[in-house]
């Protein structure tokens, strides 16, 4: 993937340098938040609420200031999420005027080391990337991209350090991570997500994680026609980048994690989609670059 010499978004917020602190957090807090997200694919936030209830004892406040003096590959990564927001920022600000005549206005994006508070509580590094539409921001530890390569193979585990950069593969997985994050706050702001939430709070348990699939799978469509957009754009994209994107679909589809974490499973407990339709819906997103394709709440899915 290409992506040095372009802009690098203002709009990144570094926490890495300080933040809250888990003096008082429960083992079972972690536990919780950990299985929730990284097993069994739970709706972030709700999970969120759960890790609150057990972390009240946290102490301290998360801090804004960035690191002292980052080494050459934590300011790599710095530049590096800072240009892919950049990218979002650019292809959506078109997209937006092009196809829905309306204004884009961007998301802050948050960089932490373990423990971050948001607008949607105290989330831990376990979740994983997250979007809070209560602040309209992307967290991210980005320990998670070590994460994609030495625990679920994506992007290989060469240089697995944090977010080790040098042109290395999986960056484009990375940037889908990204992406994906980035199409929750269009949701947000096009007032998908807050009609999935009231419509959520009157359904069965498993209307409602059919609900969330399909929001999250919108959100990976929106995700492909992000790509799309830029690589018109910026032709940033490289032979492999697209398949290494799949294969990080695949890697964290409802189906793909259960079976991983339980030997077995069970769809109607899904939240995010399986591999399959996660894989489908970027790719929709992918080929065709429309909006519009990405309505998964009135198509089959």
């Amino acid at each position: 993937m290409r992506w040095k010499g372009r802009r690098v978004s203002s709009n990144v917020e570094d926490r890495r340098g300080g933040g809250a602190k888990a003096g008082g957090i429960s083992i079972i807090g972690l536990i919780v938040a950990f299985v929730a997200w990284k097993f069994f694919g739970v709706d972030p936030q709700q999970a969120y609420q759960t890790t609150k209830q057990v972390t009240q004892g946290v102490s301290g406040t998360a801090e804004t200031r960035g690191l002292e003096n980052p080494t050459p590959e934590q300011q790599e990564s710095i530049d590096f999420v800072g240009t892919v927001l950049a990218d979002t920022e650019d292809t959506w600000t078109q997209v937006f005027q092009q196809q829905l005549n309306q204004q884009y206005v961007p998301p802050k994006l948050v960089l932490f080391n373990g423990i971050v508070n948001s607008g949607c509580g105290t989330a831990q590094a376990a979740m994983g990337p997250f979007y809070c539409p209560a602040d309209q921001k992307v967290y991210i530890d980005t320990a998670f991209f070590k994460d994609m390569r030495t625990q679920m193979g994506i992007g290989g585990e060469q240089n697995a350090t944090e977010l080790s950069r040098n042109d290395q593969a999986g960056d484009f997985a990375q940037a889908y991570v990204v992406a994906h994050e980035v199409g929750h706050h269009i949701q947000t702001i096009l007032g998908i997500s807050s009609q999935v939430q009231q419509a959520r709070q009157q359904a069965s348990e498993v209307q409602s994680n059919q609900l969330s699939v399909r929001q999250e799978l919108q959100a990976d469509c929106l995700a492909g026609v992000w790509a799309y957009h830029n690589h018109q754009r910026t032709q940033f994209l490289e032979q492999g980048d697209v398949q290494e994107a799949m294969d990080a679909a695949h890697k964290i589809g409802d189906d793909y994690l259960q079976k991983r974490a339980r030997g077995q499973v069970v769809p109607d407990s899904f939240t995010h989609g399986s591999s399959a339709q996660r894989v489908q819906w970027f790719n929709t997103g992918l080929k065709s670059g429309q909006v519009s394709n990405c309505d998964t709440f009135n198509q089959n899915i």
